[in-house]
């Protein structure tokens, strides 16, 4: 075969993905063969907005947005080190006692003690990232299940609280502190609102024109340059909009920002870091990792410890939201709901597959639907059997989408 005709192949297979209707084709055939993405909850989205916004026009004002985000941050940051684990197939049933110790730390050091309260922080996080290596160590040294060794972690961060805290039960934040301040009350300038929401938009079109000249270069298909400018606009006009519609209010918390600029980062570092796809790698196939030369028990400490430390820094936002540590921190529905916000978002129980994406936008959605049944003053049993029912459908998605990616070999 002559260079001409191998580069015209070559070229053929660059050009082979070219246009609108190839990319539409391949979400298709995707569908079909059960790789599902964030439609399904971008769809209960969409579903839950226009219930809750019927039976009560307060759930879609800008204000209660507004109010709906800050709630989520704290949560949302809880579930972000969920995928972690979840990532490998473990979990950590400990987060949101983790959380409430580390609120405990926070209120003792920077209240009772007198240590500054970014100190105070660190001390915090550090108790988290000390609970999740003894998670890890136990699993590697003594192969105790992650299900048992983290119920006992549960049990004993609870007691660990309430001794913190002391007969008291509850410390007072004080009010007028920059920390209390993020968690209730501040949110972004307008004009700077929108020159942020510019830049997921650019984020993809710059990282889609590096993998376009990459695969190029190695002579692969390449998607075409419309499909992603379409895909950079439409993300960045619907960022633009919702940006559009809070500002109409109170306007973009600060403290939802610096959630979304972790679960970016750490989607960063899942997709395109050696790190994250040993954690992939671990998840898909344990055996397989090892005999590839993955250090497996590394891998399960680094994932450990990013989730109890996510747990940690959770209850610290939660603390500021709240201006206070008390005995209720992390109990409750927390747990609950930080692990459904991941599994929700599209997050895998069995492993090896998900996104830090998937903790934003799990987390909306348990949001969303505690603020309209709030809003609509319905009791907190039917709120626990309405979330729990959305946990189990979004379970069985999960397990059909990965019987039917077996089924067409691509599990």
């Amino acid at each position: 075969m002559s260079d001409t005709q191998k580069f015209d192949r070559a070229d053929s297979r660059v050009r082979a993905d070219d246009g609108l209707g190839g990319a539409l084709r391949g979400f298709v055939d995707r569908m079909r063969s059960g790789d599902l993405g964030v439609l399904p909850v971008i769809l209960g989205l969409i579903v839950i907005a226009v219930v809750f916004g019927t039976l009560n026009p307060v759930f879609m004002r800008p204000a209660n947005l507004t109010n709906l985000l800050f709630d989520a941050a704290a949560v949302g940051l809880i579930s972000l080190g969920v995928v972690f684990c979840l990532l490998l197939g473990e979990i950590d049933l400990s987060i949101g006692s983790m959380s409430g110790v580390a609120s405990a730390i926070l209120g003792v050091l920077w209240v009772n003690v007198g240590v500054p309260w970014p100190l105070a922080i660190l001390a915090a996080l550090g108790a988290g990232t000390i609970t999740g290596f003894v998670y890890a160590t136990l699993l590697n040294k003594f192969g105790m299940p992650s299900f048992v060794s983290t119920l006992a972690g549960l049990l004993a961060l609870l007691g660990l609280q309430l001794y913190l805290l002391g007969n008291s039960g509850s410390i007072n934040l004080p009010f007028q502190s920059f920390l209390i301040r993020f968690g209730q009350t501040m949110v972004m300038p307008g004009w700077l609102s929108y020159l942020v929401a510019l830049i997921p938009g650019a984020t993809i079109f710059w990282f889609g024109l590096k993998t376009r000249a990459q695969r190029a270069q190695a002579n692969l298909s390449v998607p075409a340059l419309s499909v992603l400018i379409v895909k950079a606009v439409v993300l960045t006009a619907i960022i633009l909009g919702a940006v559009w519609y809070l500002n109409q209010g109170r306007g973009v918390p600060w403290m939802f920002l610096f959630f979304m600029g972790l679960v970016a980062g750490m989607e960063y570092v899942l997709t395109r870091t050696q790190f994250g796809r040993s954690i992939f790698a671990v998840g898909g196939n344990r055996e397989a990792a090892r005999r590839a030369g993955i250090k497996v028990e590394r891998i399960r400490i680094y994932a450990f410890m990013l989730c109890s430390t996510f747990a940690a820094f959770g209850g610290v936002l939660a603390a500021s939201r709240l201006a206070s540590a008390s005995r209720q921190a992390g109990t409750g529905d927390v747990n609950l709901n930080a692990i459904a916000a991941a599994v929700i978002g599209g997050t895998s129980l069995f492993g090896g597959r998900g996104s830090a994406w998937s903790a934003l936008l799990g987390v909306l959605v348990i949001q969303a639907i505690s603020n309209g049944l709030t809003l609509l003053n319905l009791s907190s049993s039917l709120r626990y059997m309405i979330l729990g029912a959305v946990l189990a459908i979004a379970v069985i998605v999960d397990s059909l989408a990965r019987q039917s990616r077996a089924s067409h070999g691509r599990a």
